[in-house]
C-alpha cells in the first residue's frame, strides 16, 4: 500500500436502515473496525423518513422483521397485523440499542462521494458534515442506502412559486402537520398516496387528488394481533427461518394450487372473495397462473375492478379509478384502508391527469389543461428514484475514475446485485439485480448481510480484494432480463424499470426469479470460491 494511505476503518457502511444496522452489527461481531454514516438523525432508513399519516408496511409484521436473532424475535411484540411507521421505527431503534451499534454511527451526515484509490486498494469516503472529519478511508465499502430512499419530485413548471406548504410523503415533517380546515392537493396515487389520502381526507376541508395512473389496491384487513398469535410465535421460529430460504418471497404466500383458467366461476369467485375479506397482497397468489398468463390475469383484474365499481358511488369517478392498461401485479400492488371509499365524500375530488394534464403550479394552486384548483397545501406522493437513485446521487468512482452514475446511464448492471465490475471491494445490499422489493426485503437483507460478511472474512484471511468480473456481470444482467421476460412485468410502465423518472433508462432492475432461486445462485457462487469475482492480493490490486 501507498505510504499515505492510512486506513481509518476496515469497512464503512452507508446508511442506518435495516440493512445498515444489521451489516454494522455483523461486522462488529466479526472483529472488523467499522463505522456507518446516516443522512437522517436517527435509525430506520426509509421508515425514518416515512412519517406521513397512514404510513404502514404491506408485509405482515411477523414476517417484516429480523430472523437472525431468535431472542429478538421472541421478545419483540408487534401490536398489529401490518405495523405502522412509528412501530417499525421503534423496532429499528430497539435493535440498534440491543446490538450496541449506535456509537458506531454518525447521524445527520450525508456521504457525498467515494473514490477507489488503486494505489492502495482502499476507498476514500467524503461526507458533508459530521464529527469524524470530512474524509475517511476504508478497505471495504458497503452501501445500505435502500431501494426506496431517493425521493422523486416531478419537475412541474412554477412549483417554486407556490405560496402554500409543500410536502413529500417520503420526507414528511417530524412534527404533526395540521391540515384541519385546509384545501389539500395530492399529486400521485401510488402506494404512499393511497395510504395518505384517506388520512388527509379525515381532517382537511377539501382534497383534490391528481391521478396520472389508476392503480390496483386491495384492502389491508389490518387488525390487532391476538394474544394467541403472539404466544404461538416462538414455536414458529424454525418454520419461518426455513421459509426464508425455501420460498419465492422469503415467507409463505398460500394459494389454492390451482389454475384460475381451470377453475369454475363459482369456485373462483369464492376463493377470491375469501382472499379479499382476509386482506393483503396474497390475493395475487390465489391461483398459479395469474402472474404469467394474460388471460388468467385478466380474470383476477376484473374481480378487483368490480370491487372498485361497487365501492365508489359515482360511476364516472369509479371508472376513472379503475386501473387499465397494465395487468394486476405488474406494478406494485397497493394495500389500503378505505382508499376507494374516500371518494364517496363530497369534499374529495379526483382529477384525471390523462384527460387534463398539469400545465403549471401557480402561487395559489394547480392549473391543468382544463381548470385551476386552488389549494393551501400541496402533497407530493410521487415516490422514489428506486433501486439506483440513492447510489447515483453519491459521486462514486471506481477504477480509472469511472463514475458509477455514468456507468449506469443506460441502466444498472451488477453481479448478483451485490457488486459492480470496475468497483473493487464495493458491495451493495439489495442492489439492482437482486430480488429487492420483489421479495420480503428483510429476508433479502439478511441473506445479503450474511453473504457479504462471509466474503469479507475470507478476504481478510487471505489479504485479498474482490472485484466482479465483467463477463460474470454481463451474464447476470442477461439472467435478470430473462427472468423478467418470463413474467408479465414488461406489460407495464413501472418504477421497476424506471418509468416514473423522466429521462431514466427503461431497464427492468430487480431479479424476478424468486428469492429461493436467487439465494441458491449466490450461495453456489460462494461455495465455488466466489465464482465470477477476481480475487487479487492487495499489493497486486
Amino acid at each position: 500500500m501507498g505510504d499515505d494511505a492510512r486506513i481509518d476503518y476496515d469497512a464503512i457502511v452507508i446508511g442506518a436502515g435495516f440493512a445498515g444496522l444489521h451489516m454494522l452489527s455483523e461486522l462488529r461481531k466479526s472483529g472488523f473496525t467499522c463505522h456507518a454514516f446516516e443522512t437522517g438523525d436517527g435509525v430506520g432508513g426509509t421508515w425514518y423518513w416515512n412519517r406521513y399519516p397512514g404510513a404502514r408496511c404491506d408485509i405482515e409484521s411477523l414476517d417484516y422483521c429480523y430472523l437472525h436473532d431468535r431472542e429478538l424475535h421472541r421478545d419483540w411484540r408487534w401490536s398489529e397485523r401490518f405495523a405502522t411507521g412509528p412501530e417499525i421505527r421503534r423496532y429499528a431503534e430497539h435493535f440498534a440499542e440491543r446490538a450496541g451499534v449506535l456509537p458506531s454511527i454518525t447521524f445527520g451526515t450525508r456521504v457525498t462521494a467515494a473514490a477507489f484509490d488503486e494505489t492502495s486498494s482502499t476507498w476514500l469516503v467524503r461526507t458533508e458534515r459530521g464529527g469524524l472529519g470530512d474524509e475517511v478511508r476504508c478497505r471495504f465499502l458497503v452501501t445500505a442506502v435502500g431501494c426506496m430512499s431517493a425521493a422523486a419530485v416531478p419537475d412541474i413548471t412554477g412549483a417554486s412559486r407556490f405560496r402554500g406548504e409543500r410536502l413529500h410523503t417520503g420526507r414528511w415533517p417530524h412534527e404533526p402537520v395540521d391540515l384541519a380546515g385546509k384545501r389539500v392537493g395530492v399529486i400521485g396515487t401510488g402506494s404512499s398516496g393511497i395510504q395518505v389520502i384517506p388520512e388527509i381526507a379525515a381532517t382537511a376541508a377539501e382534497v383534490v387528488v391528481f391521478q396520472r395512473t389508476a392503480n390496483f389496491s386491495v384492502p389491508a384487513g389490518n387488525r390487532p394481533l391476538t394474544e394467541a398469535e403472539l404466544a404461538a410465535e416462538p414455536e414458529r421460529y424454525e418454520e419461518r427461518v426455513e421459509l426464508a430460504s425455501t420460498t419465492r418471497f422469503g415467507h409463505v404466500v398460500a394459494g389454492t394450487g390451482q389454475s384460475i383458467l381451470d377453475t369454475g366461476q363459482a369456485e373462483r369467485e369464492a376463493a377470491l372473495e375469501q382472499r379479499w375479506a382476509t386482506g393483503g397482497t396474497g390475493i395475487v397468489a390465489t391461483f398459479t397462473d395469474t402472474g404469467r398468463d394474460l388471460e388468467a390475469n385478466a380474470l383476477l383484474a376484473d374481480f378487483v375492478r368490480a370491487k372498485i365499481r361497487a365501492t365508489v358511488h359515482d360511476p364516472e369517478t369509479a371508472e376513472r379509478l379503475v386501473p387499465r392498461g397494465h395487468p394486476i401485479g405488474t406494478k406494485r400492488l397497493c394495500v389500503d384502508s378505505g382508499y376507494f371509499g374516500t371518494f364517496n365524500s363530497e369534499h374529495v375530488r379526483l382529477v384525471d391527469l390523462r384527460a387534463e394534464p398539469i400545465e403549471e403550479i401557480t402561487e395559489a394552486g394547480v392549473r391543468t389543461a382544463r381548470a385551476g384548483y386552488p389549494v393551501d397545501v400541496l402533497v407530493y406522493a410521487t415516490g422514489y428514484d428506486a433501486f439506483t437513485g440513492a447510489l447515483t446521487r453519491i459521486d462514486i468512482t471506481g477504477r480509472d475514475g469511472v463514475s458509477l452514475a455514468k456507468r449506469w446511464a443506460s441502466g444498472p448492471e451488477t453481479y448478483l446485485g451485490l457488486a459492480v465490475a470496475g468497483f473493487p471491494n464495493l458491495f451493495t445490499i439489495t442492489g439492482p439485480g437482486s430480488t429487492t422489493v420483489l421479495s420480503n426485503v428483510l429476508r433479502a437483507i439478511e441473506h445479503h448481510v450474511a453473504w457479504i460478511t462471509d466474503l469479507l472474512r475470507h478476504l481478510r484471511s487471505t489479504g485479498q480484494a474482490a472485484e466482479a468480473d465483467q463477463g460474470a456481470q454481463d451474464d447476470w444482467t442477461g439472467q435478470v432480463a430473462d427472468a423478467a421476460g418470463r413474467t408479465l412485468y414488461h406489460h407495464a410502465d413501472s418504477y421497476y424499470l424506471g418509468a416514473n423518472i423522466e429521462g431514466k433508462a427503461r431497464v427492468f432492475m430487480p431479479y424476478a426469479g424468486g428469492l429461493d432461486v436467487y439465494r441458491g445462485i449466490c450461495d453456489s457462487v460462494a461455495r465455488d470460491g466466489y465464482r465470477g469475482f477476481t480475487l487479487s492480493h492487495v499489493d497486486d490490486a
